[in-house]
């Protein structure tokens, strides 16, 4: 396939080290023009969990040089989805297949704003632990399950196509006709995590044994839990403590993304994660107050970068 990777930051870089290693003809889009410029002249290694390779990819940082793809992987931040939607425009034909990875909710309505919803799927990933060594030089820790769904729902057969595109590249992947329970299921988790790690500058398992931080992360997913659910989602737990408590018991050391941005003094996500949960639960006549409070602490403190 021909493929284009538009944000090629850590998790994109690997996304298109593992294609292109295994034939595809790969074409990384990013702002970042050391990066491009590092790709193009000494080849994208990715290090980690998968093994050590540098492979040729295309890069570019104008995605009219692109032309048409098979299929176009958006793996922005939230904040710049919107804008890739427009450069992947570009590169979409009426059979381009269009897949945004998620992390929190809006990035597929903002695809949608700009390419009709019956070419848009939906992945969720995690567990990679991915980092970015310097530019042309990608690192990741994990490797878990790639999930890919349409976002109309339903099994199809480019969904088969696709999912096949990640197994071949050497991903665990799947297809699931109902994606939106995904993302849930991970947007619960990143609420638990993401902004009370990010306001203290805990890692996860000190936010699991701390007597004053955990009650506030688990209120956070409570909130979270009770808004899917009353919206419909059919979330696969029961006992949403417990799900928090088993999947954060699994990364005790791990610093959320939102954390490492702060850190650095970048703009998180913050409007896809915690602060997407009051605007969620407004629509069904609830509220979310915990991670309203959370959000606001975070949006207050970016104010400043």
């Amino acid at each position: 396939m021909k493929i284009a990777i538009v944000g090629c930051g850590a998790m994109g870089s690997i996304y298109a080290g593992l294609m292109a290693d295994a034939g595809n003809e790969v074409w990384a889009v990013d702002t970042w023009k050391e990066h491009v410029d590092t790709i193009n002249r000494d080849g994208l290694r990715v290090e980690g969990k998968s093994g050590d390779r540098t492979v040729r990819v295309h890069a570019t940082t104008n995605g009219n040089d692109v032309g048409l793809c098979d299929l176009v992987i958006v793996a922005t931040k939230a904040s710049g989805v919107a804008a890739a939607a427009k450069t992947a425009l570009s590169m979409t034909g009426p059979d381009t297949m269009i897949l945004t990875i998620q992390n929190g909710l809006g990035a597929a309505d903002r695809i949608a704003e700009a390419i009709p919803t019956s070419q848009v799927m939906l992945g969720v990933v995690g567990g990679f632990g991915a980092s970015m060594k310097g530019p042309g030089h990608a690192h990741h820790n994990g490797m878990e399950l790639v999930r890919l769904g349409e976002m109309d729902g339903g099994e199809t057969d480019r969904l088969a196509k696709v999912v096949k595109v990640w197994e071949d590249s050497g991903f665990a992947a799947k297809g699931y006709p109902d994606i939106h329970q995904m993302i849930w299921e991970k947007l619960i988790c990143n609420c638990t995590f993401s902004g009370p790690c990010c306001i203290t500058g805990l890692t996860v398992g000190q936010i699991l044994d701390s007597e004053d931080a955990w009650p506030i992360a688990r209120a956070c997913a409570a909130e979270a839990d009770t808004v899917a659910r009353t919206k419909g989602i059919k979330l696969g737990f029961d006992d949403v403590e417990s799900y928090i408590r088993t999947f954060g018991a699994k990364i005790r050391g791990a610093k959320p993304s939102m954390l490492q941005d702060h850190e650095a003094r970048r703009a998180s996500e913050i409007d896809a994660i915690n602060g997407a949960i009051p605007a969620e639960a407004a629509k069904v006549g609830l509220s979310a107050p915990t991670n309203a409070t959370v959000a606001g602490l975070i949006r207050a403190r970016e104010s400043g970068f």
